[in-house]
């Protein structure tokens, strides 16, 4: 259970720091200290993370430093690191640790009154990758953004460094690697070094997983900043000895912020915001975060990026015909002959050939994640292409599902509804039966609809052989009919829309389907919805496979997550919860019609 208490001897020197606790997503505790605003009416928080092997002390002096004493801060001990439980340097994927970001954030938006509007966010190091990407990922529409010193990309002084760490990863599964950086390297300020050597929770010890995870995490943000609009400040040390530059310039390059800045600071060491010439620095964060306070919050409008736009000159480019005889235009045609000859073989290959790659059959097969195929190696190849790391992305999809429909149906019963289960465009209905199949209450109706005879003859024998009631039942039905949405009954209070808006690029289509699934809801009901803001194939998948749609390529339009969600704001709707696979590629989420 959470809890608080006043710290006998608070970091900050000036203000009491409360020290408190919350149950993460998986229910994880972790360690956070609070400092309540100084004036009886605060304009807003602002949350600091700290460096990878620290903790929240170690960033409190900046409470006082920045001297801004009309707002809250908070600072987290991040799992498995300081006062926070857990073993020491180790999460169970970056991507989990960065869900406990947005938990801790609305933590403090539930158990304080701040909006995410009201809140700024100064991160360091790895603190910093964790925010940029919990940014990226859930798209917060937060007010300020300073990185200080991102650690995009660390410097591991042995050669191949990282793919030795990757390898024996594979071969031995996760270990941990001890940090020997001397205090000295991070900052000249020795009252900073002899606190570093003599702090008892520094956690020197790091998780291979992390560690590996951490580059694969920064590259896809860096590459991907464009999808990134809060107003950032950036602060670069001249003289890092711990992280690289380079990806560093190149994520300011690429943001897609409105208002950003960039500050190269000469001579400064790693612990930026703890150098011993900092405060200057310490009155540029404090400059920018007033200056974003001061106005009223600027929100890039992303609801037209179907008409321009990054994403949109991406698909166009991969829509666009190659030279037969180029280099990429015959390599691309001999994947695309190895997926045809591979039908004759992979039970897989041979119904992504006949349905598309994106249809209910297709991914109904990738559901049951079981190789078939023309004997040994038939079912090798099948292996091959169920491992994709699209279809793992897919699969963990499902697990999220699995979690969110048993969550949203739980929350209905908690208002005493009874929960009515809508999915538009369900496939084979194979995930959404899964997933109420792990339901401690059942809903009182589930209809499952989809566009396709294969599909709804599919769904409504998976209906038939599980025994289940009259209740359920499976329709053919367009998803995109709104006026057709709007009126069904019983009226649906729990929506699911699942791998159906990421194939279509037309948001006036999605508004349309959107906006019939609202009118048929009243408020307190609940959507589930998912999205693909990335995809580490995408070039794969235009140029090689075929979708659905008459066999034509099967090219993919991203949305980014803040582009999503503000679809789902338009029509009416509240984001609640989120949930995003280790790899970053799909999202699933939870809103309410207000």
């Amino acid at each position: 259970m959470p809890h608080e208490t006043l710290s006998a001897a608070p970091p900050a020197a000036g203000r009491p720091a409360f020290e408190r606790t919350f149950q993460s997503h998986d229910g994880a505790e972790i360690f956070y200290r609070c400092w309540p605003a100084v004036s009886a009416a605060p304009k807003g928080a602002i949350v600091l993370f700290h460096r990878g092997h620290e903790h929240g002390g170690r960033v409190a002096h900046l409470v006082d430093e920045l001297a801004m004493p009309d707002y809250a801060f908070y600072a987290w001990d991040a799992r498995g690191h300081g006062r926070s439980p857990g073993q020491r340097g180790y999460s169970p994927s970056f991507a989990a640790s960065v869900r406990d970001v947005d938990c801790f954030m609305r933590e403090i938006e539930t158990r304080d009154g701040f909006k995410l509007g009201d809140m700024a966010v100064v991160a360091q190091s790895v603190g910093a990758v964790l925010a940029a990407t919990w940014v990226h990922d859930y798209a917060p529409d937060i007010r300020a953004l300073v990185l200080a010193s991102p650690a995009f990309s660390v410097k591991l002084y042995m050669p191949f460094a990282k793919e030795s760490i990757a390898l024996w990863q594979k071969l031995r599964g996760v270990f941990f690697v001890n940090s020997y950086v001397k205090a000295k390297f991070l900052t000249h300020d020795p009252e900073r070094i002899a606190s570093f050597e003599a702090d008892p929770l520094i956690t020197r010890p790091i998780a291979s997983n992390i560690l590996v995870e951490l580059y694969r995490h920064a590259a896809r943000v860096v590459n991907d900043a464009r999808a990134i609009t809060v107003p950032t400040q950036l602060l670069i040390s001249g003289s890092d000895w711990v992280v690289r530059h380079a990806p560093q310039h190149e994520f300011f390059v690429n943001l897609g912020s409105s208002i950003k800045e960039r500050h190269v600071l000469k001579g400064f060491f790693h612990d930026t915001l703890g150098e011993r010439d900092r405060a200057p620095v310490v009155g540029d964060v404090r400059r920018f975060i007033t200056e974003q306070f001061a106005k009223p919050i600027e929100r890039a409008d992303l609801t037209a990026a179907h008409l321009s736009g990054f994403t949109r000159d991406e698909a166009d480019r991969l829509a666009s015909p190659l030279d037969p005889l180029s280099p990429k235009g015959l390599y691309w045609a001999l994947n695309r002959a190895f997926i045809k000859l591979g039908a004759w073989f992979s039970a897989g290959l041979k119904t992504g050939v006949a349905t598309g790659f994106d249809s209910g059959s297709t991914l109904d097969y990738v559901y049951e994640n079981e190789a078939r195929g023309l004997g040994p190696v038939g079912r090798a190849v099948d292996r091959i292409f169920l491992d994709a790391i699209g279809w793992r992305g897919i699969r963990q999809r499902k697990v999220h599902l699995e979690e969110m429909i048993p969550a949203g149906i739980a929350r209905l019963k908690q208002a005493g509804r009874p929960a009515n289960v809508l999915d538009i465009a369900a496939g084979h209905g194979r995930y959404v039966l899964d997933a109420i199949a792990k339901c401690p209450d059942q809903p009182a109706a589930v209809r499952l609809q989809d566009y396709s005879d294969i599909n709804v003859a599919a769904g409504q024998k998976l209906i038939a052989a599980r025994k289940l009631p009259q209740s359920f039942s499976f329709h053919r039905a367009d998803a995109f009919d709104g006026e057709a949405l709007a009126a069904q009954t019983p009226a649906p209070n729990l929506a699911i829309v699942s791998g159906l808006y990421e194939l279509f690029p037309d948001n006036a289509l999605i508004a349309r389907s959107l906006g019939g699934i609202a009118r048929a809801m009243t408020p307190g009901a609940l959507l589930i919805y998912t999205n693909q803001p990335w995809h580490p194939q995408l070039e794969m998948i235009a140029r090689s496979l075929t979708s659905h749609r008459g066999g034509e390529a099967w090219v993919m339009r991203r949305r980014t997550q803040g582009e999503m969600d503000q679809l789902v704001e338009a029509a009416g709707f509240r984001k609640l919860d989120q949930c995003i696979d280790q790899w970053g590629i799909f999202t699933v989420s939870l809103a309410e019609r207000i």
